[in-house]
């Protein structure tokens, strides 16, 4: 490997959604990520695109020696990455005073939904819950609609993984000048928030409006929409700036004093109206002909198993071929130190021997 955490010492508790992502984003940029799996899975096939680049030891952490394996494991490592419930680690006999206590620089990542303190931080949650919080997931959908679950991207990933990685850069960071380590409490209701925080700046200020598909870039307006093709496709438009509503204007032969007033919102409805007429008379493909590549800010609506086929995305190599299963590519991308896709998923603890060994060697030494 020779991403930028290349040489980086990770141990991570296996578990679902955010925490792994967060992980296979370490392993992406060269760190050595070594997931603890649940013995009882053990030699059962691994799937999830969040394992890769990992290597996985299979322990029983209700048996002290593998407890003591495990902090074998943590005295070695840098980073410490869970995502279980507030004190389930303790529980198990690996909290945060117990590890650093073992190792004092260590980066001890914690990652929950709702925190590691409050009313609901026991409570189970998803990521639907979480962003139902944060004032996220009541923007967006259709102005006469109930709101739309925009996948798990803006908590489990946006507000979770990304913000526990990013954290643990940061206390690497501080660690390189203090040399101790410390605890991360990445909460996906704090994530998440804070991802929408320039909008939510803007409702406190009112400028923002509380009803769905109302404002300039949540599907109120008729220059930053998406619109259906006659093919069934869609496509996206994004003419936010005068120059670029401009192009938008000239190429679909825009006239008349509706269009000379783009950010009046009384007329968005009709414009809205006559933009939908107008893309549902040619295919997706006619439109990327037309207006591809263009300052209008346009691209066509893929869908996943379109992604790699695109020519732009292609070009960048932005998803790749590992033995023979296509895979997103590692982001972002570093001048000197590229980050790489790593080795497939294995099987459930199939690399315990190794590890084992390096754990004996490592006490020898």
């Amino acid at each position: 490997m020779s991403g930028p955490l290349t040489g980086l010492k990770v141990v991570e508790f296996s578990g679902i959604g955010p925490g792994p992502f967060c992980g296979m984003l370490l392993a992406d940029m060269g760190a050595d990520v070594i997931c603890i799996d649940r013995k009882a899975a053990e030699n059962e096939a691994q799937n999830s695109v969040l394992s890769r680049g990992k290597r996985s030891i299979a322990l029983d952490l209700k048996n002290p020696a593998d407890v003591e394996t495990a902090l074998r494991l943590v005295k070695r490592s840098d980073v410490l990455l869970e995502g279980y419930r507030p004190g389930v680690m303790e529980r198990l006999g690996l909290g945060p005073d117990v590890c650093l206590k073992a190792n004092p620089a260590l980066i001890y990542g914690r990652m929950t939904g709702w925190g590691q303190e409050g009313p609901l931080a026991n409570a189970a949650g998803h990521d639907i819950n979480y962003i139902s919080l944060t004032g996220a997931l009541a923007a967006i959908g259709p102005k006469d609609g109930a709101p739309v679950i925009p996948l798990n991207l803006v908590g489990d990933f946006g507000g979770g993984a990304l913000y526990l990685a990013m954290g643990i850069c940061a206390a690497l960071f501080e660690r390189s000048r203090s040399g101790k380590g410390q605890v991360i409490d990445a909460a996906m209701v704090d994530g998440a928030t804070s991802l929408a925080g320039s909008i939510y700046a803007r409702a406190m200020e009112g400028v923002w409006k509380a009803g769905r598909a109302s404002n300039q870039i949540d599907g109120g307006a008729p220059y930053y929409n998406v619109y259906e093709t006659s093919d069934g496709g869609y496509v996206s438009i994004g003419s936010i700036e005068p120059q670029f509503f401009a192009m938008l204007k000239d190429k679909l032969k825009l006239e008349g004093a509706l269009w000379d007033q783009q950010l009046n919102e009384a007329n968005w409805p009709a414009m809205t109206e006559e933009l939908r007429k107008i893309f549902l008379t040619r295919t997706r493909d006619e439109w990327c002909q037309l207006m591809e590549g263009t300052d209008i800010c346009f691209a066509p609506v893929l869908t996943f198993t379109e992604v790699g086929n695109h020519p732009h995305m292609k070009a960048r190599e932005t998803v790749v071929t590992v033995d023979d299963r296509p895979q997103v590519n590692a982001a972002p991308r570093f001048s000197r130190t590229p980050s790489a896709v790593g080795r497939l998923p294995e099987k459930i603890g199939a690399h315990t021997k190794e590890i084992l060994r390096e754990l004996e060697m490592e006490a020898t030494a």
